[in-house]
């Protein structure tokens, strides 16, 4: 029997505000622990939360860049659990009335084919503490909480379970992070636990209606670990079930260095968490103007930004995809282009040799050593025949390593292209009288000899030779003045 993955994701994306949700402390990370903490996030006796209309603002521009509906009213509720991270034992959160519902995103799934992602609803609440498990605090085998993060501004973003693959999952979350970052609300750092994410799964045979019981896989900190923890619990489940036992529902974690879910605790339903309005904080209201004022402000987001680059720049899909991924990658595009207009070469030098860099290096393109304009000044030096292709690679290498430019490394190292016919001429000459078996190859069908004998035209060169010229004086000289 074949079975299908049903999968829905629940994502956590830490508002970048200045201050927390009802307070004042500072949200900035890497504070000392317990540094920007006050009574209100503590939550000591008699204290009041109060809102922060930021916090709002920036929900509702997420929600309307996800094609949610904006309620006109939402209410926080007091979500109930005891856990040493949580100083009330309590969570303000959102749950019968949320911030918006009904909202969705697009995505390319596993099959190149454009699908529809439901988004259920979108809530505000507040973050919990960190337990701190660690050597380098006080002893070993004891464990901290550091409230810093107590109180920081939240938005739940739980997806419909329509999400048939890893593949898809993976592609929905990059997408998801896209969009809060285009919008500033968000920096989407995982390993700083500002965008975490949850995975339901379950499974059902093909072509049945009835959904499995599912389980939660919980804090999935990076897209490859998103994949490969939902890849192994669809087969897990699989084996489960073709075992003839029952998939329980529960909560699990990613085991990194096992490469595998294990049990973490039986899932708890909605009401254990005896959700009730927070007494403390009145109803929210939302009108129709303030929304309005929010959608103003939404800036050109991820496909919008892929259809323009489809449509004015004339490159595949698939590249304007990968150059829209974030903003910064996307106007370091644009200015290149705007330097040397040529599209498709700008967009396969930077998908290839500058993303190879950066992502050797760990770095974003804002942080590149190679600006826009020395990208293009090297571009320009191939275009103009001063330098080829290889030697404008290695270049690059040099050029990412230094932070010099393109003129200045090859005038200092006399890599100027050789385009001089006369000069190649003789070289090619000299290439064809010492390889007189590979010319007899040429002539008898053998279309690699041509390769060889370019090769060795550029190793005499130190690959400074214009290909052009000395694919075209090899031709000449093979075809219409034979040996």
């Amino acid at each position: 029997m074949k079975y299908e993955a049903i999968i829905g994701l629940e994502v956590h994306a830490q508002l970048l505000t200045k201050s927390k949700i009802f307070c004042g402390c500072s949200t900035g990370f890497g504070g000392s622990p317990n540094s920007q903490v006050c009574p209100v996030c503590l939550g000591h006796p008699g204290v009041l939360p109060v809102l922060n209309r930021t916090v709002v603002e920036y929900a509702v521009k997420a929600a309307l860049a996800m094609n949610c509906r904006i309620n006109e009213w939402c209410r926080f509720d007091r979500k109930n659990y005891f856990y040493p991270d949580l100083p009330k034992a309590y969570q303000i959160s959102q749950f019968a009335a949320p911030l918006a519902e009904h909202g969705f995103i697009d995505i390319t799934d596993e099959n190149d084919q454009v699908k529809r992602i439901g988004i259920t609803r979108v809530h505000m609440e507040e973050d919990a503490g960190k337990l701190v498990h660690a050597e380098g605090y006080v002893s070993a085998n004891k464990s901290y909480v550091d409230f810093n993060r107590t109180g920081v501004p939240l938005i739940e973003i739980v997806s419909e379970p329509e999400i048939r693959s890893p593949k898809d999952a993976r592609e929905y979350l990059q997408k998801l992070r896209s969009i809060l970052q285009y919008l500033g609300v968000c920096d989407g750092n995982m390993e700083e636990g500002s965008l975490r994410c949850d995975g339901n799964v379950s499974i059902r045979p093909v072509g049945s209606e009835k959904l499995g019981t599912k389980a939660e896989i919980k804090n999935l900190n990076s897209f490859r670990f998103l994949q490969k923890a939902l890849e192994y619990e669809v087969q897990r489940q699989i084996s489960v079930v073709e075992a003839g036992e029952r998939v329980i529902q529960e909560t699990r974690l990613w085991d990194t260095e096992q490469n595998r879910t294990i049990s973490m605790r039986s899932k708890e339903e909605a009401h254990d968490y005896r959700y009730f309005p927070d007494p403390d904080l009145v109803p929210l209201h939302i009108n129709h103007e303030w929304i309005e004022e929010v959608r103003s402000s939404l800036p050109e987001l991820p496909e919008a930004k892929v259809e323009r680059f489809v449509r004015d720049y004339q490159i595949p899909r698939y590249d304007a995809e990968v150059l829209s991924a974030t903003q910064s990658l996307a106007a370091y595009y644009e200015e290149c282009v705007t330097l040397f207009p040529h599209p498709k070469v700008v967009s396969n030098w930077l998908m290839g040799d500058v993303m190879r860099e950066l992502n050797s290096r760990n770095i974003d393109i804002a942080k590149s050593p190679v600006s826009p304009k020395a990208l293009s000044d090297l571009l320009k030096m191939i275009e103009q025949g001063i330098i080829n292709n290889k030697i404008a690679k290695s270049l690059f290498e040099e050029m990412f390593e230094t932070g010099k430019p393109a003129e200045q490394i090859v005038r200092g190292k006399g890599l100027i292209q050789i385009s001089d016919e006369a000069e190649l001429e003789k070289i090619v000459d000299r290439v064809l009288t010492e390889n007189p078996s590979v010319v007899e190859d040429w002539k008898k069908g053998k279309k690699q000899a041509m390769g060889f004998l370019v090769g060795q035209v550029m190793k005499a060169t130190s690959g400074k030779a214009n290909p052009a010229i000395v694919n075209e004086l090899l031709q000449r000289k093979l075809i219409i003045d034979p040996l």
